[in-house]
């Protein structure tokens, strides 16, 4: 009887398994479906683009939308442009959160819980409604300092780094709680100051949870639009790359194929990035999840 119940069992955990494994299946290729028909549509010729008989396959590929993309002007600008905003950002974001989190978890102060609070609550508001807001923050701000005003990349930075440092914080104070206490007191014990502990022992502790959140926060900088759009008013040679891809938006026909060649070609920096760190995001998201 035990046999034929340890038999039953086994059966229904590989079903199980196999039932798993064919919606994760699904579930990815329902993902993974955009990805692939944007990379299409860039490599498609334009006569089959705006073809209305579309086929999820080409047999004549082709790179005309690639150039039209990469010739754009001042395409080089922007993506430099781009990657410095996005830079800034990560370095910013993730020194601030770290110093933070790190106050926030070994300090006990006045206020700190209605810090956290406010941290917490900062992420419930759309960004969409703090947009006008801000740009009247950024308009008075010029006056002050103009690095950070209206028409500069300082603009954005400051405005990424202010949404992405809430979520940073949160998510470095449970990395930095786990790391005991005891292990600050021997470092002290042995000599070394508390910056010292601070960089040499706790920071590459933390490491794995610093580098998931540089990664949502280089996605968020890179893929911005709206801000964008909002704060780059009229400097054209600060604008960013998303901003070159309305070269092709026309009144009368888009030009999708160079529209999704240059989304392409925006998502190959994402990847590389990610290709570098995956390592340690999967073990600060798992770091996380605990």
């Amino acid at each position: 009887m035990r046999q034929v119940a340890g038999r039953g069992v086994g059966a229904n955990r590989k079903v199980s398994r196999g039932i798993a494994e064919v919606v994760t299946v699904v579930v990815a290729g329902v993902v993974a479906f955009p990805l692939y028909w944007m990379v299409l549509t860039a490599l498609k010729p334009e006569s089959e683009v705006v073809s209305t008989d579309p086929r999820p396959w080409t047999l004549v590929p082709t790179l005309d939308s690639f150039v039209r993309a990469l010739t754009v002007q001042s395409f080089g600008r922007y993506l430099v442009n781009s990657l410095v905003v996005a830079g800034a950002v990560v370095v910013l974001s993730l020194f601030v959160s770290f110093l933070a989190a790190t106050a926030l978890t070994r300090f006990r102060f006045r206020s700190r819980t209605t810090l956290l609070v406010m941290l917490l609550v900062v992420q419930m508001v759309p960004v969409e409604a703090l947009t006008i807001p801000l740009f009247f923050v950024m308009r008075s701000v010029r006056d002050v300092a103009p690095a950070f005003g209206l028409n500069h990349l300082g603009s954005l930075v400051l405005v990424h780094l202010a949404f992405s440092l809430p979520f940073a914080i949160w998510m470095l104070r449970g990395f930095v709680a786990a790391v005991p206490v005891e292990l600050e007191e021997a470092a002290t014990l042995d000599g070394a100051s508390r910056f010292r502990f601070l960089w040499q022992v706790l920071f590459p502790l933390v490491a794995p949870g610093l580098v998931a959140t540089s990664v949502l926060s280089f996605i968020h900088a890179w893929n911005d639009f709206l801000f964008a759009k909002t704060f780059i008013i009229s400097a054209a040679e600060n604008q960013t790359l998303p901003l070159a891809l309305q070269v092709f938006i026309k009144p009368d026909q888009n030009d999708w194929g160079a529209i999704m060649a240059g989304s392409t070609l925006m998502t190959i920096p994402v990847l590389v990035f990610f290709v570098l760190v995956q390592r340690r995001l999967v073990a600060g998201l798992a770091g996380a999840v605990k």
